[in-house]
């Protein structure tokens, strides 16, 4: 990974050149990130757990204006997995507080579309009225979306995914070896919580670790992948610009 130490007024200068250096037309469309590295940024600076995922929640905004500056349209932001729903009581507790409280700080802030994806049932009362609120509140932003998964895991949306299928098919009086013979990618594509949105074309995770955790497991399938060493909290414009710039110098093949 690149390590650039400069003064202010240079460090301008080297973000210009950096976005100079990233053709408009190779900028993705759907840009995925995994915000990893909450808890070892609290934990170096000898703050609490809770610290941490606050400065990683006020990251967030500061980045979704980045990518409506570049006109970067949708964004997909891995808050809350699964797995995260099993947390000890207390720091699950925390963390839906500093989301609740981050969605709230998106329906002010008018900076994005507010489209939640995950198992929101499962999901706290008061968190799910805020969700609720939020995209009512920010149902007319055409320019940037960003999708937050909560509740979220990969594996689970593709059986969510199949089960809504199966139950549309038996509900239509469908039959059911015709619907096995014939099933199409496609007609998983149709149930996805993404149903209707292009698959990521970029998947940043933060934090040094080369790995998806079941992030978008099905739509990520021909994404590129760019790993940065920087803690989610950290995380600066230029660490996304060279992240864009990686990503449109590649050649994508999907699959071929």
């Amino acid at each position: 990974m690149e390590t650039v130490k400069l003064s202010q007024p240079l460090y301008s200068v080297y973000e210009k050149t950096l976005v100079g250096s990233i053709p408009a037309d190779k900028l993705p469309r759907h840009v995925g990130v995994l915000m990893d590295g909450n808890r070892r940024w609290a934990a170096a600076a000898g703050q609490s757990t809770k610290h941490g995922h606050q400065a990683g929640a006020e990251r967030v905004i500061e980045f979704l204006s980045w990518c409506k500056e570049l006109e970067i349209p949708l964004v997909t932001l891995y808050m809350l997995s699964t797995e995260n729903l099993k947390r000890k009581p207390e720091e699950l507790a925390d963390l839906l507080e500093v989301i609740e409280g981050l969605i709230c700080s998106l329906a002010e802030s008018q900076v994005a579309k507010v489209h939640p994806v995950g198992q929101l049932s499962q999901l706290p009362e008061s968190l799910a009225a805020s969700f609720d609120r939020a995209v009512t509140a920010t149902e007319g932003i055409s320019d940037l979306q960003v999708n937050i998964a909560v509740g979220y895991g990969g594996r689970q949306e593709i059986v969510d995914a199949v089960r809504e299928m199966i139950l549309e098919a038996v509900e239509t009086g469908a039959d059911m070896r015709s619907l096995a013979e014939n099933l199409q990618i496609t007609d998983i594509d149709r149930y996805l919580y993404t149903r209707g949105m292009p698959d990521p074309d970029l998947l940043i995770r933060t934090s040094g670790e080369q790995r998806l955790s079941g992030f978008m497991t099905w739509q990520s399938a021909y994404s590129e992948f760019y790993f940065c060493e920087a803690l989610w909290p950290d995380f600066r414009r230029v660490d996304f610009l060279r992240a864009l710039r990686d990503y449109a110098h590649r050649q994508r093949r999907f699959g071929s």
